[in-house]
């Protein structure tokens, strides 16, 4: 995908909690086109393209950062809804996005959400476009195997999906986590990022690098 920033005005973003895990799906659009994306759409369809109605955004792309139930089981429903295409994660995760239905019945919600079947694979080093910014795509295994990352350097902003969270990482008990290296991946392809980097991320509020760094009982 285009690698050069052509973004006219600011990045801005909105967050939908969605599914019985709450998840944070993320809306993110420049402020002078109105153009952007959806990032784990994982259900409650109806409810994220109200929002994209009421943020007044024209969503060019869907990204998603893994392949579990909650953050991709509405992918699919999205992409019809909004004739766009499904991009990322990286291919590691592709069995799980074909299990999104039986993830679905070991979660006990079944018939709720559907397998994804991603338009393109995303890798370590690529670049993806978000409303005109830039985002160098970071593979970051270990809560899933084909997690990734995305990060805006003139924003010093990321979405981290379930990497890291404001004082704890992701889960590393469900099939293909590693906790070591979910820990390799922050600490060596995050927190040198820098200090000042804000994060979204895919359940509860976000937090910053450095504060992480500082103060996350898991980093220390």
């Amino acid at each position: 995908m285009a690698g050069q920033d052509t973004a006219q005005g600011q990045l801005q973003a909105a967050i939908i909690q969605v599914t019985p895990f709450q998840q944070n799906c993320t809306l993110l659009w420049d402020s002078e086109t109105k153009k952007g994306a959806l990032i784990d759409p994982g259900g409650e369809v109806d409810r994220i393209l109200e929002g994209i109605k009421q943020a007044g955004i024209e969503i060019e792309t869907i990204f998603l950062t893994h392949g579990h139930i909650d953050h991709a089981g509405g992918a699919e429903e999205a992409k019809k809804a909004l004739g766009v295409k499904i991009v990322g994660p990286h291919e590691d995760d592709r069995s799980l996005l074909e299990g999104i239905e039986k993830q679905a019945e070991m979660f006990g919600v079944p018939g709720q959400f559907r397998n994804a079947y991603p338009d393109q694979w995303l890798s370590e080093g690529d670049t993806i476009a978000i409303g005109g910014h830039a985002f160098a795509v970071y593979h970051c295994p270990g809560h899933a195997p084909g997690h990734v990352v995305f990060y805006n350097a003139p924003h010093n902003f990321a979405h981290v999906g379930d990497v890291l969270f404001s004082g704890s990482i992701g889960r590393t008990d469900l099939p293909g986590g590693d906790h070591e290296m979910l820990i390799r991946s922050i600490k060596e392809k995050l927190l040198p990022l820098g200090d000042g980097i804000s994060f979204i991320c895919g359940h509860g509020p976000g937090s910053t690098f450095g504060q992480e760094r500082q103060t996350n009982p898991f980093l220390q």
